[in-house]
């Protein structure tokens, strides 16, 4: 610790110049995952916030759930089976506003049950950035496709699908909007097992997250980068310790000589990486938590503390792991031949 702590008071300027892109980097990768967060409730919250459980759609719709149509028999036998179990269907469309400004929003239909938004004919319940829109409680929006008028009945907070806010409406509504009188899909919640349903296929949560194509598409392009930037962060510690102990060779060969142990030479090189990393890490995450705060309501950003802490965990295991590699060195130095070789 000591023989740490003195290196670095007399290299300020190369530890304060890798602290300075550690903490650019970290910040960036916080930046990029409340980014991805953040899109991701605002593209599938309406998916993301129910519980775990079962999604069934009709096999023949290859997987496109807007494809997906299921046979009323079938659903009448799952869902008087299941009691917990609900039918719905998701379609993007628009409303018109009393001054005939157009809203696009996702259509939410379901059959009777407590994780979903069931509302009477002729009413609407939407999320509430809609309110943003100047829309409130009472006001009558229309659809073109449909011959009545919707009458707001409330709002519900982050409910999106597809960066679109989402828009319960009664099922004889929905059928009339979109001419169609089945469900898409079913979801069985708290389901453990894997229940096979004639001409249906089966989807867990994530998996069918996956299927909506806006959705994998989006998460795959920002987690590649948050990744591709903490792969960077171990080879920024790589060189700059390979860098460092190359122009300490004969210093680490005098010390072997005189009986330091090569144990204590790691000891020292992992003290400073963990002291650069936590000093860095703990400015970005300061830094990354007054974003959070102080992002614009339209920008969807959201850095929680479970993905702030997985990060810097891995941060801290990805400069470790950067840092011993380039130690390997220390330990082939045999002090006899690094004397030769003179300090530098």
């Amino acid at each position: 610790m000591n023989m740490a702590w003195k290196e670095m008071k007399k290299n300020k300027g190369r530890f304060l110049i890798l602290g300075s892109i550690v903490f650019l980097v970290s910040l960036l990768t916080f930046i990029i995952s409340g980014l991805a967060y953040g899109l991701s409730q605002d593209n599938a919250a309406l998916i993301k916030d129910l519980p775990e459980g079962r999604f069934y759609m009709a096999k023949d719709a290859k997987q496109t759930y807007s494809l997906s149509r299921i046979n009323k028999t079938i659903q009448d036998q799952i869902l008087s089976k299941q009691r917990n179990a609900a039918a719905f269907s998701i379609q993007m469309g628009f409303l018109n506003d009393r001054h005939g400004k157009q809203q696009s929003v996702a259509f939410v239909t379901s059959t009777d049950s407590k994780l979903f938004k069931n509302v009477k004919k002729g009413e609407i319940i939407l999320d509430n950035s809609v309110k943003d829109e100047g829309i409130k409680v009472g006001d009558t929006l229309s659809n073109n496709q449909y011959n009545g008028k919707f009458i707001v009945k409330g709002f519900v907070p982050h409910s999106k699908y597809s960066h679109a806010p989402v828009a319960y409406i009664n099922m004889e509504d929905y059928n009339e909007i979109y001419r169609v009188n089945e469900m898409q899909l079913i979801f069985i919640p708290g389901e453990d097992g894997t229940q096979e349903f004639a001409g249906l296929q089966s989807f867990s949560k994530n998996q069918f997250l996956n299927t909506i194509s806006s959705y994998k598409a989006e998460q795959m392009s920002l987690n590649m980068i948050i990744w591709f930037l903490v792969v960077i962060s171990g080879m920024l510690f790589a060189i700059f310790f390979y860098m460092m102990n190359v122009q300490k060779i004969g210093l680490f060969g005098i010390l072997k000589a005189i009986g330091v142990k090569t144990s204590s030479l790691f000891n020292m090189m992992w003290t400073q990486m963990v002291f650069i990393t936590v000093i860095a890490l703990s400015l970005s995450i300061a830094l990354s938590q007054i974003f959070n705060k102080m992002a614009p309501n339209g920008m969807p950003f959201n850095l929680t503390p479970e993905t702030t802490i997985q990060l810097s965990l891995v941060f801290l295991i990805i400069g470790f792991i950067g840092a011993t590699l380039s130690g390997m060195q220390i330990k082939r130095v045999q002090p006899l031949q690094a004397i030769q070789q003179g300090e530098v």
